[in-house]
């Protein structure tokens, strides 16, 4: 489970595609069937976020792995390195690994 938190010991893959709005949908299948048939097999993954821009032209993955050395095995994987080929003839990708820096819930009434 996704957990947002400055001391929960994660990074996260913020992968930001660029598609067509027409393509936005068979982007976000491949994605989910690439996170349910691999990477949520692989040691270290977390969780997977997948969230769709309401204009059509962007679909963000917001994955958290145990750690950058898991992430890392990961784009060694041959199962895993034959998705991401295939998500790249749908849309294109900008992935960077974050940690989280701060938290700030809502100040209560």
């Amino acid at each position: 489970m996704t957990t947002i938190a400055k001391d929960n010991r994660v990074v996260t893959l913020i992968n930001v595609f660029t598609v067509e709005p027409a393509r936005q949908q068979q982007l976000i299948d491949l994605l989910v069937r690439v996170t349910e048939v691999t990477m949520r097999k692989l040691p270290g993954f977390v969780s997977a976020n997948i969230h769709k821009s309401v204009d059509g032209t962007r679909v963000v993955n917001y994955a958290q792995w145990r750690s950058r050395e898991d992430y890392e095995m990961m784009l060694r994987n041959p199962a895993a390195t034959t998705h991401m080929r295939e998500a790249v003839t749908v849309g294109q990708p900008n992935p960077h690994l974050y940690e989280v820096a701060e938290v700030i819930p809502r100040q209560a009434d």
